[in-house]
């Protein structure tokens, strides 16, 4: 690693990344293809370029090993170049990847989906997270002729659709009107739900949530919330791409036992490859197919949405969970993780300031000022002292490919950062130890 050692402080230079990264700012709007991979989220200067990974770890182009987290936001769940993944890609590989019509790898994915994910009656695949949400939206829509999508305001993302963006601070170029269409609901509040469907009255075509979040639903909340839906008649949504395996191989809705009417599935599914799901009830999946009376619904279809490789990485993920209790072994390494950062961070007098939230299989890291609210210059602050001890961590979101070494050289790691931290608490102010700009949130209304 490109370290040199300064009083006070180590400094941390990724020279070949910073050359990278300018490459891509001249190609690319925003340096990357996705905004949370940005180099904005990270220190100045100090946003490394991947060059490769294998298992819980990833190399950057200047040389440099990590322990990673959050592997391709939560996608990369048993580690990268997984060799049961990667060995049935590669047999689809060598037998083409798509056809003028169905691969027999079609069906085979879809019974093996359905098998996994019993509370859901018919599946369709689709390459990203966004076209399967967008897709439960519309067919919510038809299914019931209203207008409107209540969306949950607790839950930061769904769609790059404008029925959500629109709700966001980068709505720019979406028309206000479409914005208008798209009302918000808190998480576990069933009351203002409820006055919410009351006050739109034959208006909200769908209720869409994440089953569970950085907090366990409220007893009876997602049981409550089928209810209103069933009362009011509209849809109910599960968005299960983070929840859905890191909760239980058939998601959230398998492990609290409440059935949505529509789900919709990907990250984890295919360990990186290009795969989602929308899932659900016959009845209203059925109205984007053929073999009904009804007026049809343009549901999904996607050029690439079933290319073969990523659905056998798909059918090789499902597997492996079962087979090798994979989202147990997720939960162990979070749980231990959660621990040593909690008494790491108590240790160094910072408790109260870095905070550990989350389900154990999908951790995340808050970062609180001197007087306990979020602050991006401390976040800036930790993320820096991680990179220099060779942790890339935008969460603490595990993968099963950790070994309990890298859970505990990642708590060493962050000890030492808490150190810093609690420096930086005591001068009243972090700015000495950032090495620039702080970093930036990604929804912002400006650059």
């Amino acid at each position: 690693m490109d370290i040199q050692h300064t009083e006070g402080a180590v400094e941390f230079a990724l020279p070949r990344s910073r050359s990278a990264n300018e490459r891509l700012h001249a190609l690319i709007p925003g340096g990357a293809h996705t905004y949370a991979k940005g180099d904005d989220q990270y220190p100045e200067d100090l946003a490394p370029v991947i060059s490769h990974g294998r298992g819980a770890h990833v190399w950057d182009v200047d040389g440099n090993r990590y322990v990673e987290y959050g592997s391709g936001l939560r996608s990369v769940s048993l580690g990268h170049a997984h060799p049961r993944v990667t060995e049935a890609v590669r047999r689809e590989l060598d037998r083409g990847s798509n056809f003028a019509r169905p691969s027999i790898v079609e069906v085979e994915a879809a019974e093996r989906f359905l098998a996994t994910v019993p509370t859901a009656e018919m599946v369709k695949f689709a390459k990203n997270g966004s076209d399967a949400t967008t897709a439960a939206v519309r067919l919510a829509r038809a299914v019931t002729g209203r207008p409107r999508v209540a969306r949950c305001a607790d839950h930061p993302f769904f769609s790059v659709d404008d029925w959500f963006i629109g709700t966001t601070p980068m709505s720019a170029g979406i028309p206000e009107a479409t914005t208008e269409l798209t009302v918000s609901f808190p998480y576990g509040d069933l009351a203002a739900t409820e006055e919410l469907l009351s006050r739109y009255e034959d208006e909200i075509a769908c209720l869409i949530l994440e089953p569970a979040g950085h907090t366990e639903p409220p007893t009876g909340y997602l049981e409550g919330l089928r209810e209103l839906a069933d009362r009011h008649g509209c849809v109910l949504v599960f968005d299960e791409m983070i929840t859905g395996f890191r909760w239980s191989e058939a998601g959230a809705q398998g492990l609290y036992g409440v059935v949505p009417d529509l789900s919709t599935f990907g990250k984890a599914l295919g360990n990186g490859c290009a795969v989602s799901a929308l899932a659900g009830r016959r009845a209203l999946m059925e109205r984007g197919g053929l073999r009904h009376s009804g007026e049809r619904v343009f549901l999904l279809s996607t050029t690439h949405g079933a290319e073969t490789h990523s659905l056998a990485a798909a059918m090789a993920v499902q597997a492996t969970y079962a087979e090798e209790g994979i989202t147990a072994r997720l939960h162990a390494l979070g749980e231990r993780l959660a621990a040593g950062v909690r008494d790491a961070a108590a240790g160094m007098g910072v408790g109260d300031h870095l905070v550990v939230r989350g389900r154990a299989s999908n951790l995340v890291f808050a970062t609180l000022d001197e007087r306990g609210k979020p602050s991006q210059e401390y976040r800036t602050l930790f993320l820096r002292r991680l990179l220099a001890g060779g942790v890339l961590a935008p969460s603490f979101v595990v993968s099963s490919a950790l070994s309990e070494a890298d859970v505990d050289h990642t708590v060493d790691v962050v000890a030492d950062a808490c150190a810093v931290y609690r420096k930086a608490l005591d001068a009243g102010d972090p700015t000495p130890w950032l090495g620039g700009r702080p970093v930036k949130p990604v929804f912002r209304r400006l650059a």
